[in-house]
């Protein structure tokens, strides 16, 4: 099978549009939905923490690397307290070992005197010549005395032990910001969930040419509004640093948010994926929360929405919220986590019925087939 085609943008290249007209025609079925999640399903790493956006230690081609028998991941994690919803204000990047009988929990992975915010939030993880490159949202500032939606993207390295611990971690870089044109910076002081704006979630790519990039949930600088939403991309340069480049993917009026984007390079095509809330599309647009995606020949695009909408997978109505915040492997597996997986509606029920009804937790894999502008759910 011959390598996808890569290409860097060029400084005019315009992005692809994810337009609300897309979304309208949009249809469950067994191919895009997922299946139901019950009690069963719900089972919990560790009785102390929240766990949710996770994402495996990988190679450059995005493959999850052996560890002691297994593989190391990372996610998301808070202790486990009276309202899920707060959980975003403690989040810190805690380490897993996944096994054939499942994930286990390890520990925080960076000093908490090391991160530049107050709390980190999602990013992606690359193991090279024994080093491993934690790409990371550090969100709000250490130190604020009050809750900020200060969002800033860096990268630390560590070396990995012959043990398999890590090293000491590196001072944390900045490695891109948002730059006013295309991308919108990430310094509320005030906010809510799905409605702030954002610059975070870095995930690194690699191209067959051995560039790397790292895409990003991004808001648009040259249309702002209530729904911005874009996917943004910035390319390496010798210190360390990225350069922002034009959005891949413009959601400007149908979504506020595109959130965790990520590249996976399948027979000769590039797939790009990320995860939309159902709350964040603009008024009148009935999407359900879901992994979403989109293909091109080479990083250039124009990107194709899947299956013609866009989505790939679907939480089913009698579970809206069940899972969220889909990462796509390059065998086609499927991680998410368990979200409210047994109510229907989150902002009218009280805390307890949120905290007895919230998973927390990894849910079960699922696994995709893809044929070029089309995706399906298998097995």
């Amino acid at each position: 099978m011959s390598a996808p085609v890569q290409s860097i943008r060029e400084a005019d290249a315009a992005a692809s549009k994810w337009p609300a007209e897309a979304l309208l025609a949009l249809r469950l079925s067994e191919a895009n939905q997922a299946p139901e999640l019950d009690a069963a399903d719900v089972q919990f790493v560790s009785p102390e923490l929240d766990i949710w956006d996770a994402w495996p230690l990988a190679d450059a081609a995005g493959q999850p690397v052996p560890w002691r028998g297994g593989e190391l991941w990372f996610a998301l994690a808070a202790p486990r307290g009276g309202d899920p919803e707060a959980r975003h204000h403690l989040a810190r990047i805690h380490s897993f070992h996944r096994t054939w009988s499942g994930f286990a929990h390890l520990s925080a992975v960076l000093p908490p005197a090391l991160s530049p915010g107050a709390r980190e939030w999602s990013g992606s993880a690359l193991f090279e010549a024994g080093t491993v490159t934690l790409f990371f949202t550090a969100a709000g500032r250490r130190g604020d005395d009050t809750l900020t939606f200060h969002q800033t993207i860096y990268a630390t390295r560590a070396a990995m032990q012959p043990d398999g611990d890590f090293g000491e971690w590196s001072v944390p870089q900045e490695i891109v910001a948002a730059d006013g044109l295309h991308y919108r910076p990430a310094n509320e002081n005030h906010g809510e969930p799905g409605k702030i704006k954002a610059f975070r979630d870095p995930a690194h790519y690699r191209d067959a040419n051995g560039k790397d990039y790292v895409v990003f949930t991004g808001s648009s600088a040259s249309h702002p509004g209530l729904h911005d939403g874009v996917i943004g991309i910035a390319s390496d340069n010798p210190d360390g640093t990225f350069t922002p480049m034009p959005p891949l993917i413009d959601a400007v009026g149908t979504s506020n948010e595109l959130e965790r984007p990520h590249i996976v390079a399948h027979c000769g095509l590039l797939y790009l994926f990320w995860s939309t809330q159902s709350s964040v599309f603009a008024p009148g647009i009935a999407a359900p929360t879901g992994l979403y995606g989109a293909r091109a020949a080479s990083l250039a695009g124009p990107w194709t929405l899947l299956n013609g909408s866009g989505l790939v997978i679907g939480n089913p109505p009698e579970r809206p919220r069940q899972a969220y915040s889909w990462w796509v492997l390059p065998d086609l597996s499927v991680t998410s986590f368990v979200d409210y997986w047994g109510i229907n509606k989150v902002d009218g029920a009280d805390v307890s019925a949120r905290r007895a009804q919230f998973g927390g937790t990894f849910a079960p894999f699922l696994q995709l087939a893809l044929d070029g502008d089309r995706s399906r759910l298998v097995g």
